[in-house]
Parts: structure tokens; sequence; C-alpha cells
């Protein structure tokens, strides 16, 4: 009886850590916290969400473009072994104007450098600033789109989705969400992380 009960209990011990997922939110500074306090970045916030059951490992950098985030994941892949990977990059790509052929490229291969290591990817994008013109904020939104219809990864849109108009939610360099707004953030990504999990 003794061991049929402690075969029970091993059974649900594993059944739970089955479960259990490492998540690896690689990005640039709008995931990293810039300008935020330790615990207030929407990374940090999702990881309370989500409980201690998932393990979740920001492995952002500020200042990242999808080139550099490019050289710097097989390390993040080999040194985490996340089973699913928030890939959201490009912010910094989009701000200094690169070519946008060249972020869908990086962000492809990033895709596949994931699914490479048997994880399961997540697109997030972001809304540029509208001075950089209809046509580039246009042609820049649809890299994170099409890449996703292409590749048949889950996407969240923007970051900001729902709220980059409103000035009061970002710091005084209207790029970085403030405090108050990464629960928002964390309300775009949980829904299209969960299925993954």
């Amino acid at each position: 009886m003794r061991i049929r009960f402690l075969l029970l209990l091993l059974g649900c011990w594993l059944a739970v850590q089955a479960q259990a997922a490492t998540v690896m939110v690689f990005g640039d500074s709008l995931s990293a916290g810039y300008g935020l306090r330790p615990g207030e970045g929407w990374v940090s916030l999702l990881a309370r969400d989500l409980g201690p059951k998932h393990r979740v490992i920001n492995a952002s950098q500020s200042g990242e473009t999808s080139a550099g985030g490019l050289t710097r994941l097989p390390a993040a892949l080999a040194q985490h072994k996340p089973d699913v990977v928030v890939l959201a990059l490009g912010g910094n790509d989009g701000l200094r104007g690169l070519p946008l052929d060249a972020l869908r490229s990086n962000l492809a291969s990033m895709v596949a450098l994931v699914r490479q290591q048997h994880a399961r990817p997540l697109l997030a994008g972001i809304e540029l600033p509208p001075n950089y013109g209809q046509r580039y904020t246009r042609d820049f939104a649809a890299v994170y789109t099409g890449l996703a219809r292409q590749q048949k990864v889950p996407l969240v849109p923007s970051l900001v989705a729902g709220f980059g108009a409103n000035a009061a939610l970002f710091q005084n360099d209207g790029i970085h969400p403030v405090a108050a707004a990464q629960p928002l953030i964390v309300k775009l990504v949980e829904p299209r992380l969960r299925p993954l999990l």
C-alpha cells in the first residue's frame, strides 16, 4: 500500500515537472526594464503571473539591434536551454532607420535558431513614432506580421498596442514605457505566451 502511494506521488510530481517551462525573453531596453526600478519591468511582472512553476529568464539588453541579437542568441540558447523564447527585437533597427530587409532576415534567422534548439518562438513587435513617416512605419510593422504568417509564429504585433499614443505612459524620452504601463504589456504578451507553455 505504501509503495503504491509513493508511486502515485512520484507520478504526480513528474506530471507537474512535465508541465513546467523555461521562458527566455530576448529583447532590447523595452524588455530589459530601462529607466525602471528592479522588479517593475513587464518581464518581472510576467514571471510573477506565471508563478514558481515556470522559470522566466530576462536575456534582454538595452540598445540591442536585430543584428546584435542574432550574434548573441546562440550562446543564450545554449546557456539557458529555454522551452519558449520571446523574440522582442527590432525597435532599435527602426529608430535608426536600418534596412528592413536586414531586420526581416535577422528575425527569420533567430526564429530558425530557436526551433533548432527545440524551443517555441513568440515574436513581439513594436510601433515606431509617427515622425518616421507613414511608409517606413507601415513597412516596419509588416515585417512582423509577414514573418509571423510565413513562419507560422505566434505574434504580439506591438508591445505598446493600445497605449502607444498616450504620452503619460512613457518616460521623458517618449520611447520607454513607465512603470504604470508595464502591466499593460503583460496583458498583451501573456495570452499569446500561455498556449506555448
